[in-house]
C-alpha cells in the first residue's frame, strides 16, 4: 500500500510509528496466519485466535466507497508484490519486467510508485525489514519530471 499509494495520509498512515512500513501485503497476511497458529503460553488471548479469520477472508480495501476493493484497480497482491519486489528490491528495469508481466500493468505500477512518493515522505517512520526500503536511502524526485523506468532502474543517491 505504501509503495503504490493505496494508503490515506490521515487514515491508515496516521501515527507515530509504522512497524509494517517495509512489509509487503502478502507477507502481512502470512504473518497474520503465523500469529494465529502461534499463541504464546500465558497469552490473554487464551485458546482463541488473536486476529479474527475475517481479516484474512475479507478482500483488501481502502473502504473509501461502499463495496470498494483494491482488486478493482490493482492486480492480485501476489502479482503486485512480485512486480514491486522486482522493481524495488532487485532494481529490475520496467523493460525487463515487461517480458514476464503485461507491459501496461508494469508501466502502471511503476507510475504508481512514483506518484506515491509524496505520501511516503509524510509517513511515520518504521522498521527496515528488506535490503531496499523506501525512506532516506531511496527517494524519488517529486517535481523534476523524473519518470521511473524510462531508461533504467533507479539507482541510490550518492
Amino acid at each position: 500500500e505504501m509503495a503504490v499509494g493505496y494508503a490515506t495520509l490521515y487514515g491508515d498512515m496516521n501515527g507515530g510509528f509504522n512497524p509494517l512500513k517495509d512489509v509487503y501485503k502478502t507477507q502481512v497476511r502470512a504473518l497474520v496466519r503465523w500469529r494465529n497458529v502461534h499463541v504464546p503460553a500465558g497469552s490473554r488471548c487464551g485458546v482463541r485466535r488473536p486476529l479474527p479469520a475475517r481479516i484474512l477472508s475479507k478482500p483488501p480495501s481502502a473502504e473509501l466507497r461502499p463495496n470498494q476493493k483494491d482488486s478493482d484497480s490493482l492486480p492480485p497482491y501476489e502479482v503486485l508484490d512480485a512486480i514491486l519486489q522486482a522493481l524495488i528490491e532487485r532494481e529490475q528495469t520496467v523493460a525487463s519486467l515487461q517480458k514476464k508481466h503485461a507491459p501496461p500493468l508494469v508501466r502502471r505500477i511503476a507510475a504508481l510508485i512514483m506518484r506515491a512518493e509524496y505520501k511516503r515522505r509524510q509517513a511515520a517512520p518504521g522498521v527496515k525489514i528488506h535490503a531496499r526500503e523506501f525512506g532516506r536511502g531511496r527517494r524519488y524526485p517529486i517535481t523534476s519530471g523524473f519518470v521511473y523506468g524510462a531508461e533504467e532502474a533507479p539507482r541510490r543517491n550518492p
